[in-house]
């Protein structure tokens, strides 16, 4: 009897622990199908980043094993700092969105793995991406991150005041000489001399300085513009293409025929939406809310960025931000990013975005997209941002160094103070030059450049 119930015990302990078994076999089943969870940091506010949102939960309906969250980290340079102090504690996101002034800190970060891996392993047909984009993000021929939100600078006008001032609506100005003529036209005085319209207006930024260091063909920095090795000091000093802008730019506000409003972009945009400026210089990103902001009250028109009188039209840079790959040691995380990035550019997406914001797609596809040419259609002032591209030279690629926050903030001040007439413009060049110079070998010193 005693061995009937010990046979019946061990029987019951074999049955229990195959059952066992075939749990632990489940929940394993279950774990493995779990999404790949990674996270993404944006610096998309407002209405493009209602749009980011609305493409990662199309990603992540498409894709049911990957899961991307979505997480907003302020301006790219709020986000940038974040990374920084998330990298101490190995506590950053999967994928970031990080602007194009980032890049050399980026790539001499070693925190990321490059996108050309990526690229090389699957093959990846990168034909259809635009080669002025990807000639930005790539170094000796290694794409470094993925490009996403891609500006230029354009001239936006009011048509209606160029019709009032005599000149011709569909000519405007291609040159700087041409616009100082346009600019003494367009402005407008009332009774007592206090300007009511003024010709034109450009804030004060310092993207604005490389995009017209870039027209003259000119490089900002050393060492191929930073392209070849790190950069050790700026050049806009010694090639004369900083003094030629800021000369410009001072006898313009002088004249009294361009308004200055600032460092504040949004308080230009709002002089031009209110009709206080008819021209002004600005990224084609906000094109839509231009055209929202001036509704009926005028005709807006769109011009490339001018050109200087008898220098060579190096065209123009490309602005705006690209997605990183952060190396987590995670190779399923690491693929779904590389996943999420390719959704990102693809023809469709790229159209959206592009039709939603103003930002011009990164990918050629996206223009056989419907919804592209139906924007183009509904919007052909964006044509301007395309052709400019296009019409641009391969080598204008724009320069490359770590300190470029730092050294827009630099120019900013110095320009600032050049327009309330406490520098003049060759001090200007000079003091910006000396003082972007002291942060650049600062930098390389502290990391051994």
């Amino acid at each position: 009897m005693k061995k009937k119930i010990l046979g019946v015990l061990i029987a019951s302990l074999l049955v229990g622990s195959i059952f066992t078994g075939c749990g632990n076999s489940n929940t394993a089943a279950k774990a493995s199908d779990k999404p790949v969870e990674i996270t993404f940091w944006h610096s998309m506010a407002g209405k493009n980043g209602e749009v980011i949102t609305k493409m990662v939960k199309d990603f992540n309906s498409s894709h049911k094993n990957i899961k991307v969250n979505a997480q907003f980290q302020g301006k790219y340079d709020d986000a940038i700092n974040k990374l920084k102090s998330a990298q101490k504690i190995k506590n950053g996101p999967d994928v970031m969105q990080v602007y194009d002034i980032g890049t050399r800190f980026m790539i001499d970060s070693g925190w990321t793995v490059p996108v050309q891996n990526f690229i090389n392993d699957e093959k990846y047909d990168t034909s259809s991406l635009e080669p002025n984009i990807l000639g930005y993000y790539s170094v000796n021929n290694k794409l470094y991150s993925m490009p996403f939100n891609t500006s230029t600078p354009i001239m936006y006008y009011n048509k209606d005041a160029f019709k009032a001032a005599g000149l011709d609506p569909e000519n405007p100005p291609k040159t700087f000489s041409e616009l100082e003529q346009a600019a003494a036209k367009l402005t407008k005085k009332d009774g007592s001399g206090k300007v009511s319209q003024y010709g034109y207006s450009m804030a004060i930024y310092g993207w604005f300085f490389e995009q017209f260091v870039t027209k003259q063909g000119q490089d900002y920095v050393n060492n191929g513009n930073g392209r070849t090795k790190a950069p050790t000091s700026v050049e806009f000093d010694k090639n004369g293409s900083g003094l030629k802008v800021l000369t410009e730019w001072k006898k313009l506000v002088a004249s009294g025929n361009a308004g200055n409003f600032g460092r504040d972009e949004d308080a230009t945009k709002n002089a031009f939406l209110a009709g206080k400026t008819a021209m002004y210089i600005e990224s084609t990103a906000i094109l839509s809310g231009v055209l929202t902001g001036v509704g009926n009250k005028f005709q807006v028109g769109t011009a490339p960025l001018p050109s200087f009188d008898d220098t060579k039209d190096g065209g123009v840079s490309i602005g705006g931000a690209s997605l990183w790959a952060i190396d987590s040691k995670d190779k399923d995380k690491e693929k779904a990013t590389w996943e999420f990035m390719k959704y990102m550019v693809s023809s469709k997406e790229q159209a959206y975005w592009a039709s939603e914001t103003g930002y011009f797609p990164v990918t050629k596809k996206a223009y056989d997209e419907q919804v592209m040419k139906d924007n183009l259609a509904q919007k052909p002032q964006f044509q301007t941002a395309i052709d400019q591209l296009h019409a641009s030279p391969k080598t204008s690629k724009g320069a490359l160094m770590s300190v470029f926050p730092e050294a827009r903030q630099i120019i900013e001040s110095n320009i600032e103070q050049m327009l309330q007439n406490n520098k003049s413009p060759e001090d200007t060049v000079k003091s910006a030059a000396d003082s972007i110079n002291a942060s650049i070998k600062k930098y390389n010193e502290d990391n051994k450049k």
